[in-house]
């Protein structure tokens, strides 16, 4: 019983804080985003969830004048880029992204001044700093699509991620593209072994993979090889993985990215089933935000993040050309409806 009352008492205290952070954000004009591996309780509280790019686009479309964004340091200032004159800000500043800092912007100076008239494309998980030096951003869902769309005899720097580097390099059949070293922990921590595993545990599954895992360039080597059905698995973006289950006719799914994703796919698909490729997966700077920091924000107006506008502009062109070539950078988020019991 007191185990019972103990979890009964933390449900209460996550709805208070809730419906106190909705209050605060109807007081404050304020939209709430949460990036898709934010903690429950927090994706549970936004207007939308999703990947950066996207979440950044739908509040610069909104009439809200502040921007709290539940995510990590990067994506804060994507948001403020995209939306000059609104407050954006982020619930803790230690949230930051071991991919973003594999590169700054005086490393990407450097590496450009080797490779002169080389195409830079950089992944939106980096700085604000680094997508000024860029010519053209990408999302992991139209990386490929943006590199296509560059003529075939300019050499690319692609920055930061060396998986999802891989993938676009095999994907283009471009021997002209030098990868960064870059990885996320996370991603890299999603390895072949583990797959292998799940795959043995559920073997009618449905394997969905994130290009940056650390995985997924030994799983493309093995489908091309003819080792693993490449009819079972599935190379997609964070929002590619949440549209999939309802355009799949299978019933269980094996999903390799951080382990918040599956808070949502549970939510929105209640009748399929969804494993983890690692359920250590996960993001210790995703998970740095809380409830209690999110209302701190709107109480305070704090930790309002800017970019010099000097920068944003440079940055803003990168993002825009990419925008230009289309795909799913062009995709819409769904508003979190309300009244959706997480439970279900």
């Amino acid at each position: 019983m007191a185990t019972a009352s103990a979890f009964h008492s933390r449900d209460e205290l996550v709805a208070e804080l809730q419906a106190d952070i909705k209050q605060l954000a109807r007081k404050r004009n304020a939209v709430i985003l949460a990036h898709n591996y934010e903690r429950p309780e927090v994706q549970d509280v936004a207007d939308f969830v999703g990947d950066s790019l996207g979440l950044s686009r739908e509040a610069a479309k909104t009439s809200a004048a502040v921007i709290v964004f539940c995510g990590v340091h990067f994506m804060a200032e994507t948001a403020a880029i995209l939306s000059p004159t609104k407050t954006v800000l982020l619930p803790d500043l230690a949230a930051g992204c071991s991919l973003a800092s594999t590169i700054d912007a005086k490393q990407l100076i450097a590496w450009k001044a080797e490779h002169p008239g080389a195409v830079v494309v950089s992944y939106v998980n980096t700085t604000a700093e680094v997508k000024a030096e860029s010519d053209y951003c990408c999302t992991s869902g139209n990386a490929v699509e943006v590199v296509n769309s560059i003529a075939a005899d300019k050499q690319i720097l692609f920055l930061p991620d060396m998986f999802l580097g891989a993938h676009v390099r095999r994907m283009t059949k471009r021997e002209n593209i030098l990868v960064w070293m870059g990885e996320c922990h996370v991603h890299a921590g999603i390895d072949p072994e583990n797959i292998r595993l799940q795959r043995q545990l559920h073997p009618n599954a449905e394997f969905l993979i994130h290009p940056e895992c650390g995985c997924s360039t030994s799983v493309l080597e093995a489908m091309s090889a003819g080792d693993i059905d490449a009819d079972g698995v599935q190379i997609l973006s964070t929002e590619g993985m949440i549209k999939r289950p309802a355009l799949s006719d299978a019933d269980e799914f094996i999903v390799a990215t951080e382990v918040g994703i599956l808070h949502r796919l549970r939510r929105e698909n209640p009748s399929k089933r969804f494993h983890a490729a690692n359920d250590r997966a996960s993001c210790a700077y995703m998970k740095v935000t809380t409830l209690p920091k999110v209302r701190t924000a709107l109480e305070r107006l704090q930790h309002h993040i800017t970019v010099p506008s000097a920068t944003a502009d440079r940055a803003r062109r990168a993002i825009e050309r990419m925008v230009a070539i289309g795909g799913n950078a062009k995709q819409p988020l769904s508003p979190i409806p309300d009244g959706v019991d997480p439970g279900e």
